[in-house]
């Protein structure tokens, strides 16, 4: 690595941190009393695949094609989430911009997401081993290949199942604070960006004002002290932001069921179970909280189906790429109707319409098989008083090399109670930005498409460079 830098910059992601949390977390706020807050502007949709790629590139969706935490990609004909090629977006990144300007400048990049592939010097990233025999072991992709072995040894393998599902927690966050700990102290980065997730999980679950979500503020805070307290030592400045903020829901809204209810999607039938089939439905929807695109194969199809879609409980918005345009979301990959929710709803990702007939992987933790985001994989099923008993077996079975399936996840909706994904209608409910260098603080909210110019600026980037 290249000698450390005067003056290092640690770029703390919070995930779902707010104006009203930020009075539980006491270690970010006093950056704000060395530098400045200031609300943060988000995009539409605002989910971390969208927002971060803004971030990172200066560009709105409809430039750097990151409409989504997914999308249906249509030269494939098969929807996927939570794809990790950093080549998906398109645009310059900042560190990119900062390595033209100085050849030296060295990028740590610890959970931001598409970060398989990318041109940073160090990356770690979830990534599971898939084992020939279909088990699924915790793991992280880690580059350079030698650091795998030393982060692991020093913190233990990735805690994947802390990551995400049923049993999420703050360990997640705390394998990831450890290891930036690690990198910033030995591998001495100009730019180092760490993804903290665990506001997320608690906030879903019991909604932003339920007591939950004040103690994952404070857990997080608290967990985020000693990174902090390293960086004030090497002399490193800190911003420390949010994609988004998570509102109170109470209506999920089955959006596919009611595109199959009107002969629109269809599925495939094998074992039993049904399959979404999207190289013959006339119209479906990738569900993403509380946005979704909605994929039109014949455009004399489009005013029926936005006829359907505007008369649908809990819709707020059916944009066409007229209005999307409006959004700075009207790109090739978004569908030919995007949908908003009302601001107590969010859109389901189901498509069957009797539970019997649903595909085994509803019942698990399945982000790359299930054609939309799953929140219900935040639970244990609350009615089936075995299901942990179950999970705690499948732990069993898979320690002893056996294969497993951790069918344990709701196919109620109804037990979440936050989420996110609209434009915010208070900004005390929005992302919001902390620095703590007093220089360069904004007049008012900083725009999402502004947050790579700052931190070029905080880098040293010339203005010209920035360009």
């Amino acid at each position: 690595m290249s000698a450390v830098t005067e003056s290092p910059l640690l770029v703390l992601d919070v995930v779902g941190m707010t104006p009203k949390l930020l009075r539980h977390m006491p270690n970010i706020s006093a950056l704000a009393r060395e530098g400045w807050q200031a609300g943060l502007g988000t995009v539409l949709p605002a989910v971390t695949c969208s927002v971060q790629s803004t971030f990172l590139t200066g560009r709105m969706p409809n430039e750097h094609g990151i409409v989504g935490n997914g999308w249906y990609f249509r030269e494939l004909g098969e929807v996927f989430l939570w794809r990790q090629h950093n080549r998906l977006v398109q645009g310059e990144k900042l560190w990119e911009t900062a390595r033209a300007a100085n050849p030296d400048f060295q990028t740590a990049n610890v959970c931001w997401w598409y970060a398989m592939g990318a041109t940073t010097d160090i990356t770690v990233t979830p990534r599971p081993i898939y084992h020939a025999d279909g088990r699924k072991s915790p793991d992280a992709y880690i580059r350079p290949p030698a650091l795998h072995d030393d982060l692991v040894g020093a913190l233990g393998d990735f805690p994947l199942f802390q990551y995400w599902g049923p049993t999420a927690s703050l360990a997640s966050s705390e394998w990831i604070i450890g290891a930036s700990r690690k990198i910033l102290r030995e591998q001495h980065p100009d730019l180092l960006l760490a993804y903290v997730p665990h506001l997320d999980y608690d906030l879903q679950r019991f909604g932003p004002d339920a007591p939950e979500a004040a103690r994952a503020a404070r857990e997080v805070d608290a967990a985020l002290k000693p990174l902090l307290d390293d960086a004030r030592n090497a002399g490193a400045r800190v911003v420390a932001l949010s994609e988004y903020g998570i509102t109170s829901v109470r209506r999920p809204v089955d959006i596919n069921r009611l595109l199959r209810r009107e002969g629109l999607l269809e599925v495939y039938t094998q074992d039993g179970m049904e399959y979404l089939d999207p190289w013959v439905s006339r119209a479906f929807a990738v569900a993403d909280h509380q946005v979704a695109h909605v994929y039109v194969a014949d455009e004399s199809d489009i005013p029926r189906v936005t006829a359907l879609l505007s008369e649908l409980s809990g819709v707020d918005e059916v944009l066409d790429r007229a209005a999307q345009a409006r959004y700075g979301l009207d790109h090739a990959r978004s569908g030919e109707l995007v949908v908003v929710a009302d601001p107590d709803a969010w859109f389901t990702y189901y498509y069957w319409l009797d539970d019997d007939r649903a595909p085994d992987f509803a019942r698990g933790v399945e982000i790359h098989r299930k054609p939309g985001y799953d929140p219900a994989e935040l639970f244990f099923n609350p009615a089936d008083k075995l299901a942990k008993a179950k999970a705690g077996l499948n732990l069993v079975r898979k320690k002893a090399g056996l294969r497993y399936a951790m069918q344990v996840v709701p196919l109620d909706p109804t037990y979440v109670r936050g989420s996110h994904g609209r434009l915010p209608a208070d900004p005390a409910d929005g992302p919001v930005i902390v620095c703590s260098v007093p220089d360069g603080e904004p007049a008012g909210a900083l725009a999402a498409t502004d947050v790579r110019n700052l931190l070029l600026q905080l880098q040293g980037v010339s203005e010209g460079a920035r360009r």
